[in-house]
């Protein structure tokens, strides 16, 4: 009897001890500081669509557009949440860093876990299909010759765009006069109507426009897959690289086993067919990148925005 009754009471006691269920279970959201349907929030869905795959036992990965002050207020959102890998978020490169700079933000390039990038979609320069600058050349010449007479259109200051403006003109010694718009589709409209002269913006907004927009280079390492036929900055001499970079981040402090997850599934999405045919589809050149390399790239990207800015401050 009195054997029975100790049994029951460790039975009891089993029971009652909390059930600590694997991660995750409940669901991942993904920050996008972008409005639905940009080229941001249309990366995060194919990621979240095969993520849940990856991570498998039923796991849920919803999208959260959250935008406003040019992403940072999404950005914020990832930085102050609690570090337990139920939240994620989209991150933007130079453009998330580069905001740090010209007002007050809460988090800088220390306050995220660096999980993955997938798209590096290179900067252009790029004219009308009507313009006379047939070459890069002849668009640094004409801009060497009569100092601010080159229009340069962009799609805001303190982005990609401006900073591959800046990095062209010094590297040529050229001097543009640079116009930012609101967005890049007003920028491109600008510079197919052409009351701009030319234009920088990345590669993925000019491939639905080849009719009306002639691109003169390409601000890559290595020619675009997209655009095979487009030489770089670097094969006309001029050594400039500068993209849009797109990948998730957490907020800093993730556990190290959340964080290893985390990433390995990120590392398994980016090996599936499926996903990379949706991503070719999509327009979104792939360039994936993890762990400390994706930080690496973070600060290296944080230096040039901060050099950036001590020089020529664009507010």
């Amino acid at each position: 009897m009195k054997k029975t009754f100790i049994a029951a009471l460790v039975a009891a006691s089993t029971f009652a001890l909390p059930a600590f269920a694997e991660y995750p279970d409940k669901p991942i959201r993904i920050v996008v500081g972008y409005s639905a349907g940009g080229g941001t929030d249309v990366m995060a869905r194919a990621v979240a669509q095969f993520f849940e795959k990856a991570l498998g036992n039923g796991a849920s990965v919803v999208v959260k557009n959250m935008p406003g002050a040019g992403g940072q207020i999404g950005f914020t959102e990832v930085a102050s949440a609690d570090p337990d890998g139920y939240t994620l978020g989209t991150f933007n490169l130079p453009a998330a860093l580069a905001l740090t700079y010209d007002r007050k933000a809460d988090y800088d390039a220390s306050s995220f876990t660096y999980l993955a990038n997938f798209v590096k979609d290179p900067n252009t320069v790029v004219v009308s299909k009507e313009s006379e600058f047939e070459t890069l050349e002849q668009l640094v010449e004409a801009a060497k010759a009569q100092p601010g007479s080159v229009t340069m259109g962009l799609s805001a200051l303190g982005g990609n765009d401006h900073f591959s403006a800046n990095m062209i003109a010094d590297a040529t010694g050229a001097e543009f006069t640079l116009v930012p718009f609101k967005g890049a589709s007003m920028a491109r409209t600008a510079l197919m109507g052409q009351h701009v002269a030319a234009g920088t913006m990345t590669l993925s907004q000019t491939v639905s426009f080849q009719d009306e927009l002639r691109v003169l280079a390409v601000l890559s390492d290595e020619r675009s897959t997209f655009r095979p036929d487009v030489p770089t900055a670097r094969e006309l001499g001029y050594d400039v690289q500068m993209s849009s970079l797109r990948g998730i981040v957490a907020p800093a402090g993730l556990p190290v086993e959340i964080e290893e997850k985390l990433r390995k599934a990120l590392i398994d999405v980016n090996a599936m067919e499926d996903f990379q045919s949706m991503m070719a589809k999509q327009g979104n050149p792939i360039s994936f990148i993890a762990g400390e390399d994706f930080e690496a790239t973070a600060k290296q990207q944080d230096g040039v925005a901060r050099s950036i800015w001590e020089k020529t401050p664009w507010k």
